[in-house]
């Protein structure tokens, strides 16, 4: 077993943990180590070669590569630490990371703190009780999304989407460019679950039709998919008998959700918000583990690039204050989601944190026009911001003095 030691180990290379390690450097955190389970650095975004990245960032349109390559050519220039092919198995106590590699075999790494950016994963056919048969051309969107851009490898022909999430609806253009007969997008709630922009432009824009409240019941095909039966549900999401549709196609693509990653955080006894599903983080975005953080999709599942990064280096900003002692007092105080708000990230404020604002951010539960962001501290008002739309599929960012308790609410303006 190889042993080491480091002042800032970063789990992920993805655009949080990217953003994280530059930030830690800069700040003069000490010796950074970034750890990625990929040969390559950049996560996810290494598939994703559609544009719209990086507006608010570098105010200009970015493909998904492009994005982290900008990340990546800052680290190489860098003497940040790199190992690529690296899993992380365990999390130990006392911030030790236990990792195995190709070129070292096992890694017992001291950390001084420990950021997680995992990133999430998709929600897979298991996950969403579609019955039937198991034929081949049954993919998750990300799975399609990697064998046309970076494989060169078309999975079918004729495809159903199911699901409305961003990748999907992504997918559902992409794969028309490629010449694949996208038959329709099928959601079972009764709203998208993708953003505007990506509604218009990926499925208005070329035609493919939108089924909301629908979703697909069951998959036929002995060796390869043949059909799939889609039926309407009504306001309980149960299927209505007699709406079923079968609809022949040889590709069933899943857009049904992500899924934090976290594994790892569960392991090491990190406190989970069943809401977002990732770690419960306090206003330096460090866990309930001290000395752990946590940044990116691996907290919670965000809409834009840009946020995932903001995370990452709010957490890197964090972990260097931990190094120089300044996160050692107890207590904290909750932020509640209130009003139309689904959740709020981070959770809780540091009652010693006095590093100014903090850069908070949420959803809400549903859509709203002309709303007041409004932001309290026992019935005072710290924040009221004006928001035109609002929608469950689109993360809203805000900053706000870190002191609390803070209640966040989404009051609809009176008609």
């Amino acid at each position: 077993m190889k042993k080491t030691k480091t002042n800032v180990a970063v789990i992920g290379a993805g655009p949080a943990g990217l953003a994280a390690a530059l930030e830690a450097g800069r700040l003069g955190a000490g010796k950074v180590l970034l750890l990625e389970r990929d040969a390559e650095l950049g996560g996810i975004l290494q598939q994703c070669i559609h544009d719209g990245f990086g507006i608010h960032r570098f105010g200009r349109r970015l493909s998904g590569s492009q994005y982290a390559q900008a990340f990546i050519d800052q680290v190489e220039a860098s003497d940040i630490e790199v190992l690529t092919e690296t899993m992380v198995l365990e999390i130990g106590p006392d911030r030790r990371i236990f990792a195995c590699n190709r070129r070292d075999g096992i890694l017992d790494i001291e950390c001084g703190a420990i950021i997680l950016a995992m990133g999430c994963r998709e929600r897979t056919a298991a996950q969403v009780l579609i019955y039937g048969d198991r034929p081949a051309g049954v993919l998750t969107a990300g799975t399609v999304q990697r064998y046309i851009n970076m494989e060169g490898c078309l999975p079918g022909r004729t495809a159903v989407i199911l699901g409305s999430g961003d990748i999907g609806l992504i997918m559902a253009r992409r794969m028309t460019l490629e010449g694949i007969k996208v038959k329709g997008v099928y959601e079972v709630m009764d709203s998208p679950g993708g953003l505007t922009r990506n509604i218009v432009q990926c499925l208005d824009d070329f035609g493919i039709p939108l089924h909301l409240s629908t979703t697909v019941s069951w998959v036929r095909g002995r060796d390869r998919l043949e059909s799939v039966t889609t039926v309407k549900v009504g306001p309980d999401r149960k299927p209505i008998p007699g709406t079923e549709t079968v609809i022949p196609c040889d590709l069933l693509v899943l857009a049904v959700g992500l899924i934090p990653e976290n594994e790892l955080s569960v392991k090491a006894g990190i406190e989970i918000d069943p809401r977002t599903r990732g770690p419960v983080l306090d206003s330096a975005f460090m866990t309930s583990v001290p000395g752990i953080f946590a940044a990116g999709n691996v907290a919670a599942v965000f809409d834009l690039v840009d946020y995932v990064s903001q995370s990452g280096e709010a957490a890197a900003r964090g972990a260097a204050a931990f190094l120089r002692g300044e996160l050692s007092a107890p207590g904290w105080d909750p932020v509640e989601a209130g009003e139309n708000v689904s959740f709020v990230v981070p959770q809780r404020i540091r009652r010693e944190d006095a590093a100014g604002k903090t850069a908070f951010f949420l959803r809400v539960k549903k859509t709203a026009a002309a709303a007041d962001l409004v932001c309290s501290t026992e019935g005072s008002i710290r924040l009221k911001k004006r928001c035109r739309h609002l929608a469950p599929p689109e993360m809203l960012s805000f900053e706000t003095e870190a002191k609390g308790p803070l209640l966040v609410e989404v009051r609809q303006e009176a008609v």
